[in-house]
């Protein structure tokens, strides 16, 4: 394995040091990379490469295998997709109606709002081709999905449970790909997504390049990506295991029911925008709406909310219109916005993996971040543990004693209701009319299928959405078998009803 490390602390020992003077700093034009791409990067924006970029997109475009680990906030999406590019400009053109492309590259990540980003980044380099790629994910029609694989893209971003069901199905052939990228292997690793990743690595050719990127590299990880690339160039970027040495990290001594008077507080005093992360997505509603009632431009998003509701949330954030945007820890994986000022653990992380994670959403692309841990005084040891494992040191503080205390599950006062009494009922026998009434229309008009009408899950494709002859329909089988010509046999409009997967 070849090592690289580029890091602000000395290089190791492999390499020689880097001239530290500014005339040493690579930039993308000194990449083996065509003008035309060049030029691409530098109308996107893109001048100096960061650490990862590199290290990892020289050896990546000699055709070497990368292992690499770097936290977030480093660039790792820009490492991967211009040896991609480069290699489908030099090999291959956009696919066309009259002669379509195989899948030659897929990228790989734990989130749909990750894949939409790397797809975002793709589409600036790759400006009028926005069917050379193709997003295959959980929480979007699958009709369209199908649609745009039967364009002929050549790259597709997909999340694992997705593109698992979909090469079930054979709905999807992965026999051409050149390139393959597994980003952000720790955290599928997490999800749970392994036996779908083991699936998804036997349909695609040994004879691939492959890149790993990863936050962490235990030994569990260390193990499975040891199966995946061969010989690879290893990338390391700073410390992945300790959060960065830009953010300030502040701990506050603070009871529960004053903790939304303490976040009050902050965003009265504090500038600049605020990440805060609770444990669950009740407690993420609920901080949510309470900080909307004292007057603060507030967002929420966690596994419960529709895609639509997320990128809403994601983009309000990311353009400002929401000041606060509260998350879980699941869905702030797909959280890669810019200048955030403020990380705030409203709830103390189960890990302290989940807490380097966090952490690292702010004090990115070299700016500074200030990262603020509530800890109740029974979970003082918790948070000390905390850092003895990451070798940290908090700035502790004691919450203001007077801060307002937040009233939560209060009592109900029987009287007061039977006080008001509605239509010749007691305020009781309202109150359960009342909630029998939601409740049933809860299962009147809240049922899966009603809830799914607009997801295209399941659903029958109508019509010969792909021009193909009616007479090639395939049949109605449950693995269908694959026409010679097309990976899923022909007329994708005589598709079979499929159950909702929910991927």
């Amino acid at each position: 394995m070849t090592t690289a490390t580029l890091e602000q602390h000395p290089v190791s020992q492999e390499l020689p040091a880097a001239d530290p003077t500014p005339s040493s700093t690579p930039r993308f034009v000194d990449f083996n990379i065509s003008d035309s791409l060049k030029n691409r990067l530098s109308n996107a924006g893109f001048i100096t490469p960061t650490p990862v970029q590199a290290g990892a997109i020289p050896p990546a475009l000699d055709g070497s295998d990368i292992l690499a680990t770097a936290s977030t906030g480093t660039g790792k999406t820009l490492s991967f997709l211009v040896p991609i590019i480069e290699r489908l400009d030099a090999t291959s053109a956009p696919s066309t109606r009259a002669k379509r492309n195989p899948i030659r590259s897929l990228i790989l990540l734990p989130t749909r709002e990750l894949a939409m980003q790397v797809l975002d980044v793709y589409w600036k380099l790759m400006p009028g081709a926005k069917h050379d790629a193709a997003l295959i994910c959980g929480g979007l029609s699958e009709n369209v999905q199908f649609d745009n694989l039967d364009r002929g893209p050549r790259l597709v971003v997909a999340t694992p449970g997705r593109l698992e069901d979909f090469l079930r199905r054979r709905e999807i052939d992965l026999s051409k790909v050149e390139m393959f990228v597994l980003d952000e292997v720790d955290r599928m690793l997490d999800m749970g997504f392994l036996p779908a990743i083991r699936r998804i690595v036997t349909a695609v050719p040994k004879t691939r390049q492959t890149m790993c990127y990863s936050a962490t590299l235990d030994a569990n990880i260390q193990e499975i990506v040891r199966d995946y690339v061969k010989n690879p160039v290893r990338i390391e970027i700073g410390s992945t295991s300790k959060p960065s040495d830009r953010v300030e990290l502040r701990a506050y001594t603070v009871m529960q029911d004053q903790k939304l008077g303490l976040l009050n507080q902050m965003l009265n005093e504090e500038q600049g925008t605020f990440l805060v992360f609770s444990r669950t997505k009740h407690g993420a509603d609920r901080i949510a709406r309470k900080l909307e009632k004292l007057g603060h431009d507030t967002n929420a998003i966690h596994g419960d909310r529709s895609q639509s509701q997320r990128t809403a949330a994601l983009k309000g954030f990311a353009t400002g219109k929401h000041r606060v945007l509260v998350a879980t820890d699941v869905a702030a994986r797909g959280i890669d916005v810019s200048d955030i000022a403020h990380v705030v653990n409203y709830d103390l992380p189960n890990a302290s993996e989940d807490f380097v994670h966090r952490i690292g959403r702010t004090g990115r692309a070299g700016a500074k971040g200030v990262a603020t841990t509530y800890v109740m005084p029974q979970e003082r040891h918790e948070a000390r543990k905390l850092e003895r494992e990451l070798k940290i040191k908090f700035d502790w503080r004691e919450a203001d004693k007077n801060l307002e205390k937040e009233e939560r599950n209060k009592p109900l006062n029987l009287d007061a209701l039977n006080a008001i009494p509605a239509a010749g009922t007691s305020g009781i026998d309202a109150l359960l009319a009342l909630e029998t009434r939601s409740w049933r229309g809860d299962s009147a008009q809240g049922s899966e299928p009603a809830r799914n009408a607009g997801s295209g899950y399941g659903r029958r494709r109508k019509g010969n959405s792909g021009g193909r002859p009616q007479g090639h329909g395939r049949s109605n089988n449950a693995h269908p078998g694959r026409n010679a010509s097309h990976p899923r046999g022909g007329n994708s409009g005589n598709r079979p009803s499929r159950g909702n997967r929910g991927r």
